[in-house]
């Protein structure tokens, strides 16, 4: 038979509950009749006593024991006479006594029942400080008298009630505490099977601050976390199929023109043709190198370099790209001191191609870019700034998702299909660096890289 959690946990409580109860009830018992018994023999004490001192008065009187020598009657009315239960008066000679004797200091039988086997013990009868006989008694091996059986079946009883409460207690709370600790458990379980089977919007109740309540805040975070890349998996899919379109839609509309007779075949046709397909041959690269860097299969090989003279470098070709769009390329703030870093070159040149190609595309003319490298707090920074139009601050966080553009200026009728800040956050995490977005000073947008600096290996 198949068990849930909660049987188990509900077992499991309840039979540690009902050991516990039924150990403390066997010790208990043990303990309380062990005790019983040391009261019992502690009263028979007394009344030994108390039946010496009388002994010792009349021994005293006559000087032997001669008076009680076989008087059997007598001595029966000496042990009426004792301090007995309360059950036990009254109903007959020596009721509630075991089994007593009176012996003289030479240890010969003056008058009682002597013992037969069993524990025995001795008192001294004792006048004027010398033993003149023994009250010598049988201890008994169960108890015998009334009112003490009833006290002992009293106190057993009430054991055995305590006993059952207990159990039944436990059985409540166990019950009680498997539903309260399993629940949570259950709600977690139930949203975990909704956002397996798809729904993305599945949440789970979080109000406690204990293990579960963290648990099912990690749930809620991996919850969205799937939501927002299943969003954004959609919605990559349509902007690829979108990008894609575009271009397309144009090399058909123009080669239908072409078979029409609409249009004729000449060099502008074929500049134009020429146009979209490098279009979509650089998203078509875009996408191949934004999904490479996304599994990590871009090929690094990293070396010792100077940054500063990387960028300079990568600047060079880019120098005619920004003078063809009105824009002034101002490189002063790469030259100084060399910042070294471990990096891959051909990929730190393809972040800044990436960098200034996202200025160009989406700064008007005239206009200028400004690129920078300086040291910040052990690490090499990289910031290419350019003039107006600038992002809204609440919009920049999200120019790293692929195909996202600042449609208020920075729309697609620039060129742009919004990869390359995608491709450079993931060559910038490849190098364990970070890339940020600010307002440029110039009134534009002001892209940062931090790389580690290389630390002295001497």
């Amino acid at each position: 038979m198949h068990l849930g959690i909660t049987a188990k946990l509900f077992l499991g409580v309840l039979a540690t509950s009902v050991l516990v109860a039924l150990v403390m009830a066997v010790t208990g018992q043990l303990g309380f009749q062990r005790d019983f018994r040391r009261y019992i023999d502690a009263a028979e004490a007394r009344r030994s006593e108390a039946l010496a001192e009388t002994l010792a008065d009349l021994y005293a009187d006559s000087g032997n024991w001669t008076a009680l020598a076989g008087a059997d009657r007598r001595w029966r009315a000496l042990l009426r006479a004792q301090p007995r239960p309360a059950e036990n008066r009254g109903r007959g000679p020596g009721r509630g006594w075991p089994r007593v004797a009176l012996y003289d200091a030479n240890d010969v039988l003056v008058v009682g029942n002597p013992p037969e086997g069993g524990e025995v013990s001795r008192h001294a009868v004792e006048v004027d400080g010398v033993t003149v006989g023994w009250v010598v008694r049988t201890r008994s091996a169960q108890l015998t008298d009334t009112a003490d059986l009833r006290f002992q079946r009293a106190q057993l009883r009430n054991l055995a009630v305590a006993t059952l409460a207990a159990v039944l207690f436990a059985a409540l709370a166990a019950a009680l505490l498997s539903r309260a600790f399993l629940a949570p458990a259950r709600a977690i379980g139930d949203a975990t099977h909704r956002l397996a089977a798809g729904d993305f919007t599945a949440r789970a109740r979080a109000e406690s601050t204990d293990e579960f309540g963290r648990l099912a805040a990690d749930f809620n975070l991996l919850a969205r976390t799937l939501e927002r890349n299943e969003t954004m998996r959609r919605r990559m899919m349509a902007d690829v199929a979108h990008e894609l379109r575009t271009p397309l839609a144009v090399v058909q509309g123009e080669l239908a023109a072409i078979e029409d007779g609409i249009r004729p075949f000449g060099p502008e046709t074929l500049a134009s043709l020429q146009v979209e397909t490098r279009a979509l041959g650089k998203l078509i690269d875009d996408l191949y190198q934004l999904s490479l860097s996304d599994v990590g299969a871009l090929d690094y090989r990293r070396r010792d370099l100077d940054l500063r003279a990387l960028v300079g470098e990568a600047l060079q070709p880019l120098r005619e790209r920004c003078a063809a769009a009105g824009l002034a390329l101002d490189d002063q703030g790469v030259a100084g001191a060399p910042l070294p870093v471990h990096a891959d070159p051909d990929r730190l040149v393809q972040l800044v191609a990436n960098l200034v190609e996202n200025a160009i595309r989406y700064t008007d003319a005239p206009g200028r870019i400004v690129v920078a490298c300086r040291q910040a707090e052990g690490h090499a920074v990289l910031e290419v700034s350019d003039t107006a139009p600038g992002v809204p601050p609440e919009l920049q966080p999200q120019l790293f998702e692929r195909f996202f553009r600042a449609d208020t200026s920075r729309s697609r009728a620039a060129g742009g299909a919004g990869l390359g800040l995608a491709i450079c956050r993931n060559i910038v995490e490849a190098h364990n660096g970070a890339i940020t977005t600010a307002q440029s000073p110039f009134g534009g947008l002001q892209v940062a890289v931090e790389l580690p600096l290389l630390r002295s290996r001497g």
